[in-house]
Parts: structure tokens; sequence; C-alpha cells
């Protein structure tokens, strides 16, 4: 890319303690023309603390699809931009995408600043596989489409994490309690890097048990890490729609056509349908 035009820096920033910033990155917040940031009261006392002085202009999910324009316009006239979000690396269910969107879609440089991230530290600090993980972004803000999206991940055998704000911290796990069997293993992270960190592993049922007494537990910022499902260990999993159908099919046929309709109305595995409906039967048949 020709030196005329300006580069669009992507800069991670301190998720809690200020001392976790990069040299580069403060380097960079000093040299750029302009910073675009998520909250441009939040990021200033950053940049008060180390010195920088640099005019900062608002880019948020209200405003980032017309922002964006004007900032590209800048870099295209050669000014140098960074964004930043309030903690943490950008984009990462923080606003900046249609800006990165429109740099790159346009053929000017986008430079990574890398640095704290709440889903990295967490998973660093976890005690879980993490050769592969899910991340999720914030789970839904109601009961029933969070049952649908846990429902949806409760057979996925990797790592999968999600980041949930403390009003709805106690609420989640309930729900997740409704899909999930109590002995899966799960890290609740909160406040990552400030004063209360917190970083527990447990079953799901004691960390309901723990948030639901604790006032403190749900105080703060959450990054929650749930094991992966172990259907190597013939951990019998299926989400309660699968159950439902499953149950009534038991009722009029027997367990191999039950499973074979119920794989072909759910598409869930034949395995853990035949697992379940052989706990099924031991039970009430």
């Amino acid at each position: 890319m020709s030196s005329e035009y300006g580069k669009l820096y992507v800069v991670a920033t301190p998720i809690g303690n200020l001392a976790d910033i990069s040299f580069r990155a403060i380097e960079i917040l000093k040299q750029v023309d302009l910073i675009a940031a998520e909250d441009t009261r939040h990021v200033r006392m950053l940049l008060q603390h180390y010195g920088i002085s640099n005019k900062t202009v608002s880019l948020h999910q209200h405003n980032e699809e017309r922002a964006s324009t004007g900032l590209l316009e800048k870099l295209r006239a050669g000014q140098s931009i960074a964004l930043v979000s309030d903690a943490g690396t950008p984009l990462l269910s923080d606003p900046g995408m249609p800006l990165v969107k429109l740099v790159k879609d346009a053929g000017l440089d986008v430079v990574p600043i890398p640095g704290a991230c709440a889903l990295i530290a967490a998973l660093s600090a976890a005690g879980l596989p993490v050769t592969q993980f899910a991340f999720e972004g914030f789970s839904p803000r109601t009961s029933s489409a969070r049952k649908t999206f846990f429902s949806e991940r409760v057979l996925n055998p990797v790592t999968w994490v999600f980041y949930e704000s403390s009003h709805r911290i106690l609420a989640s796990l309930k729900d997740m309690a409704e899909i999930l069997p109590l002995d899966r293993e799960i890290v609740i992270a909160r406040e990552i890097t400030k004063l209360h960190e917190t970083i527990i592993k447990t079953s799901l049922g004691k960390a309901l048990e723990l948030v639901a007494q604790d006032e403190n537990m749900r105080k703060g910022e959450f990054v929650v890490i749930v094991d992966g499902a172990n259907i190597d260990k013939n951990e019998v999993i299926i989400t309660p729609e699968q159950e439902k159908i499953l149950r009534v099919l038991l009722k009029e046929c027997s367990i191999k056509s039950a499973v074979a309709m119920a794989v072909e109305i759910t598409g869930a595995r034949k395995k853990l349908l035949y697992q379940a409906a052989l706990s099924m039967g031991a039970k009430e048949l």
C-alpha cells in the first residue's frame, strides 16, 4: 500500500489493570492523528495515565456505520487512526467491524496491535482443554433464547466460552442447569486483572449454588467457560426436546423403532439416542 494513505491500527487496551498495555500500543496511540474510541470519556482516563493528548472521536454501535465512512476518508487523506474499545481487543463483542471491513475492502492497511483480551486471559487460567474452543460472544438476553442457545451447544465436544453480565449471570446459570448435566465442568472468571479477580473451576451444579449464595459472585464482568461433551466416556446428552420426542415414541414403539424415528425427526446422533433410550427403558419399560 502506498505511504500516501494512512493506516488503521486496531489497538488492544487493558481490561482492568492499566499496566496491561504494550510499549508498542502506547507509542502507536501517541503517534496516530486520531483515536476512534467506543467511549471517548472512558479512553481519556487511559490516555491521561500515559500522558497521551491525541484527539479522540466516538465510534460506537449506534453511529459506526455512518462514522466509518468519514474515518475511511481521513485514511485516504493520509491520516493514521487507532481503533480502541472500552477494554481489551476491539471487535471481540465490541464495535469496530464495519470500519475494519470498510478499510480492508478499500485496500488500505489494517494493522493489529495485540494485547489484553478477557477471552484469552480466562482460557489461559481455566484448566480446561483449549487446543480447540468456540467463542460464542454474549449469551442471549431472554431465558427462552438462552435455553435454545445452551441446547444447541450441549453436544459440542470442544470447550466453549461466552461473556455474561452481572445482572444475568445467575439467571444464565439457572437456564444452563436445565439443559446441561449438573456435573459438567465449567469455569467462572470474573473481574479479570482487577482487584477482585476470581477464577473458579467446578461443576455446573456447584457453580450455580455458589453464585446464588454469594452476592459478590454476581458482581463484575464474567467469562464463562464450559467443558465440551465427553461422548467417548458415554456421557448421554440429548436436548430436552429430543428427550421429549424419544419418550413419546418409546411409549408406542420398540427401542429400535423409537430411536430410528427420533433420528429422523430430530437429526440427533443414533448412538446418543440409543443410549438415552436404553437408560429410559431400564427405568420405565
